[in-house]
């Protein structure tokens, strides 16, 4: 099977969606890129994730075009497109309908530094998209501007995406960011959190580099 291994992998972390809390239902979706062979596994539309498949999944070309499997790709293919078409530094996807993230977004708020973990998101915030109609090119592209020199994003009145160079650190990415989201939201409901200096996140920016076990 052609991509098993992304294939394979597309599986694994939509159930991770769904035990980590992340989303609930058929909600989200994930795409990972191969750059030697130019197509992105995608998640398919409207499947249980516990019942997904590898064959489930989806190949897909840069131009949008199935290159392999019989299922329809998850609704909002041009929003996982986008990155794999204009960044470089982008080859894994996570989207979700995260609880605190969603709240965020519903109230079209930017998450401040209020965490060092912050420097996950690669930057002193992680703003929030403009709205748009979901599976649109217009969502896409609102999304593409909010993480620009970032690698997360809040989508108005809808959830969350991460991306990253690899699945694993796309999906943490998202668990830090909806930790976050719960800590300032609990935070704002009984005070103003305190926030660290754009100096502080620079140090935090610089560390991030080294952070873990990285080769």
């Amino acid at each position: 099977m052609k991509m098993l291994k992304e294939r394979e992998l597309v599986v694994e972390y939509g159930k991770k969606l769904i035990t980590s809390g992340l989303t609930t239902g058929t909600g989200g979706n994930i795409s990972i890129f191969n750059k030697e062979e130019g197509l992105m596994a995608i998640s398919p539309s409207g499947i249980d994730y516990f019942d997904t498949k590898p064959e489930d999944v989806v190949l897909v070309d840069l131009e949008g075009n199935i290159a392999d499997g019989d299922r329809k790709p998850s609704s909002e293919l041009d929003m996982h497109l986008i990155y794999y078409q204009k960044r470089d530094d982008i080859s894994a996807v996570v989207h979700t309908h995260s609880i605190y993230s969603t709240i965020m977004a519903t109230m079209g708020w930017d998450l401040p530094a209020s965490n060092y973990f912050i420097a996950v998101g690669g930057g002193n915030n992680i703003r929030c998209a403009k709205y748009a109609t979901f599976g649109t090119k217009e969502l896409a592209n609102e999304t593409f501007i909010a993480m620009e020199d970032r690698y997360a994003c809040f989508l108005a009145n809808h959830g969350l995406l991460t991306g990253s160079q690899n699945i694993a650190q796309a999906f943490m990415i998202a668990e830090e960011t909806e930790r976050m989201a719960e800590v300032y939201y609990k935070c704002r409901c009984v005070g103003e959190p305190m926030l660290l200096s754009d100096d502080e996140v620079d140090v935090m920016l610089e560390k991030f580099q080294t952070y873990g076990q990285r080769k």
